[in-house]
């Protein structure tokens, strides 16, 4: 909140002064008199829409003081005084009206975004910087600064099969968004404890979107990606559910994930289709030193000024990278040059490091197929 209070004074408070000095010399040196006038009574209008009230109410006063000193300096008659004074009393008082209701709704809207951030905090919180036999790092960056909560999720989880994460995009924005993503998170939270395979909990969080009980089915659902990395961290299984793939960042290349099968987003299941039991989930070596970076369609989708697509394969330099958190800052930074900071769409990024000297280890290939896992229901 007090970032919004504190207001810069460099730039606000030489145009206020810059009004008030022009004023003063188009008085004394212009064509015509009362040429001054205008820039004076502009003065506290500017002032009142830039600065604190205590500085508003200072240019109020300057100003005021300016219309008398000139008056009386070129010997103006006493009704000239009177009426200039007035006009310059007036448009302060306005101004300082104006810029007080400014203040309360300044002061209402940090109190709105404080309330939006610890909700969103709630909802997703950060995930702890170690799981398991990986680092972890996050970022969710809204695509307007005023937005802190959206329609984008993940999370982390240590279960009894290993490492599990969960990256999704839900359709929408706005409170319904947020309203499936605590549906979602939550019910991953929970099942993912208890569910022995990606394909079941895959499964489960379709049913907990289907008991939240939304009338348009088809406009409420979440693209995902489902992670799960065993204790060993030898290897990464990944179900795609209509989502961008995840990348395997290494020291050779930045390679993304592609599924075997496209399957449909989460919230599609068409009603009585039953459990998916014959999907599977793709099996990837996961290197020492090597990074799965998950990104939402904010990163994938975002474009530069002609229109082309971000692609992290190309983008991000293999190798550069010594830590998750290291990543996941370089990946923002990047998409920002891209986009010259004007992006379109909320975005979500999770990087799940394995780190150097791990005691095992995969023969050489980064996004080499071990496989898949078939996922009984």
């Amino acid at each position: 909140m007090e970032r919004i209070r504190v207001r810069s004074v460099g730039f606000p408070a030489l145009v206020a002064a810059a009004l008030l000095i022009g004023g003063v010399a188009a008085d004394l040196f212009g064509p015509q008199p009362y040429m001054g006038l205008p820039l004076l009574t502009a003065a506290p209008l500017v002032a009142s829409a830039l600065l604190s009230f205590r500085a508003s109410l200072l240019v109020v006063v300057l100003a005021c003081a300016a219309s008398v000193a000139l008056d009386l300096h070129l010997d103006r008659p006493a009704t000239a005084l009177f009426v200039d004074l007035a006009d310059v009393v007036i448009t302060g008082a306005v101004a300082l009206m104006v810029n007080r209701a400014r203040s309360r709704q300044e002061y209402r809207l940090a109190q709105v975004r404080d309330v939006a951030e610890v909700a969103q905090r709630a909802v997703l919180p950060d995930p702890p910087r170690r799981v398991g036999p990986v680092r972890v790092a996050a970022r969710y960056v809204a695509a307007h600064a005023e937005a802190r909560i959206g329609g984008d999720l993940y999370a982390v989880l240590a279960t009894p099969f290993g490492v599990r994460a969960i990256i999704g995009d839900v359709r929408g924005k706005g409170l319904g968004a947020v309203s499936t993503v605590s549906v979602l998170v939550g019910a991953f939270c929970h099942e993912a404890e208890r569910t022995p395979t990606l394909a079941e909990l895959a499964d489960r969080l379709d049913d907990a979107l289907a008991r939240r009980g939304t009338d348009d089915t088809f406009e409420d659902f979440t693209t995902a990606v489902l992670l799960q990395i065993p204790p060993d961290g030898r290897t990464a299984q990944v179900l795609n559910r209509g989502h961008p793939p995840p990348y395997l960042v290494d020291e050779r290349a930045v390679s993304p994930l592609e599924p075997t099968t496209h399957e449909l987003p989460l919230g599609l299941r068409l009603p009585g289709a039953g459990t998916s039991g014959q999907r599977a989930a793709d099996v990837f070596p996961l290197n020492p030193g090597a990074s799965l970076l998950l990104v939402t369609d904010g990163v994938t989708e975002a474009r530069d000024g002609s229109g082309a697509f971000y692609d992290p394969s190309i983008r991000l330099t293999p190798g550069a990278y010594t830590s998750p958190q290291r990543l996941v800052d370089a990946l923002v930074r990047d998409v920002h040059r891209w986009t010259g900071r004007q992006s379109q769409d909320d975005m979500a990024v999770l990087v799940l490091t394995r780190p150097l000297g791990s005691l095992t280890s995969h023969p050489d290939g980064r996004a080499v197929r071990l496989g898949w896992i078939n996922q009984p229901g």
